[in-house]
């Protein structure tokens, strides 16, 4: 008999990660589902779905089940998550049993929001379930010292939210949830080209934009960017061009919310800690920390060393995963 596999999850608002020990990240996929409405069957989830978005007939719907880092629709993740349980069998091969499973909430999760996380992650074939602060899990995967007494400040920009974290003996000392990320940046992008150019985009452009054009807070060579989509007045397809400097106003209200988050965990920071932030700075990860702009701007608002984790995209599932290992030292936190 196989001994169970320990995998972590990271159950992102915009991609769902699994993590292995022996294999490192097996799987990294959207969380984004395709339904038939008449059937109620799951056409297609991840990457297929995703490429399905504004483009489906009237019979198939596409959803995004969690949504600001929970659970929205409990049955739709659960189905996502036994086939997200079923790939990662087949890529792990024969020796895949019921597995121990890490999976991370968010620091602002009610108990009911965290049940339903461990009820789906139970309901889609898990051994054994345990949950971690997304913060701690965040930390661990960037190589921070989450164990021992120094203060190690995190700032996890998702896709639903942004989650600021100091931690020291492997506990949150301070922390702050912003429902302000990578999908409200698109919102807004959304938005503006709606008000500015009477032209819907969909969210695949929206995103386009920010990764293309998107700047944090800084001065920098304007750029263009050619985007098509449906004018609102006449209903015809129409070509506009875009801006970065355009993109970056746009995007002022998201940043500055963050900002907020961040001065406003630093400022719960013991005394004690606040020595050990200005030595070894603050370590940005999630997407959002791969805007253009994002480490030089934060670096100046805080006055602190700013950092990119070194994989800043999945530090969260790599964290997730190393810390079954720590699986004594993070019991309490887990809870």
């Amino acid at each position: 008999m196989f001994a169970a596999t320990d995998i972590g999850i990271d159950l992102g608002t915009a991609n769902i990660l699994v993590y292995t020990k022996s294999k490192g990240i097996i799987l990294n996929e959207p969380s984004v589902v395709a339904l038939d409405t008449k059937t109620g069957k799951v056409l297609a989830i991840g990457e297929d779905a995703k490429a399905m978005m504004g483009k489906t007939p009237g019979h198939i719907r596409v959803v995004r089940p969690l949504k600001d880092g929970v659970i929205a629709d409990f049955e739709v993740t659960t189905d996502l998550l036994k086939i997200i349980m079923q790939k990662t069998a087949k890529i792990m091969g024969g020796a895949f049993r019921k597995p121990n499973v890490m999976i991370c909430t968010p620091c602002g999760a009610t108990s009911v929001e965290r049940r339903a996380i461990h009820d789906a992650a139970k309901q889609s074939g898990a051994k054994n379930v345990h949950l971690i602060e997304e913060p701690v899990a965040a930390a661990i995967g960037s190589d921070l010292p989450v164990s021992e007494p120094i203060a190690s400040v995190i700032v996890d920009i998702g896709g639903g939210t942004t989650e600021v974290g100091i931690i020291s003996f492997g506990g949150v000392v301070s922390s702050n949830t912003v429902k302000v990320a990578g999908d409200r940046m698109d919102e807004d992008i959304i938005q503006y080209v709606r008000k500015h150019y009477n032209v819907l985009i969909g969210e695949p452009t929206a995103e386009k934009i920010k990764k293309e054009i998107g700047y944090a807070l800084i001065p920098h060579k304007a750029e263009t960017l050619e985007i098509r989509g449906r004018d609102v007045m006449t209903g015809l397809p129409k070509v506009v061009t875009l801006t970065s400097t355009e993109i970056q106003e746009t995007l002022k209200e998201s940043l500055s919310s963050i900002l907020e988050c961040i001065r406003a965990t630093l400022e719960n920071c013991p005394a004690e800690l606040s020595g050990d932030i200005v030595d070894q700075g603050v370590v940005i990860s999630g997407g959002g920390a791969l805007l253009k702009g994002m480490q030089q701007w934060l670096s100046e608002e805080i006055s602190v060393p700013v950092h990119t984790a070194p994989q800043p995209l999945e530090s969260v599932a790599i964290g997730t995963g190393r810390s079954l290992v720590m699986m004594n030292k993070l019991e309490r936190i887990s809870r």
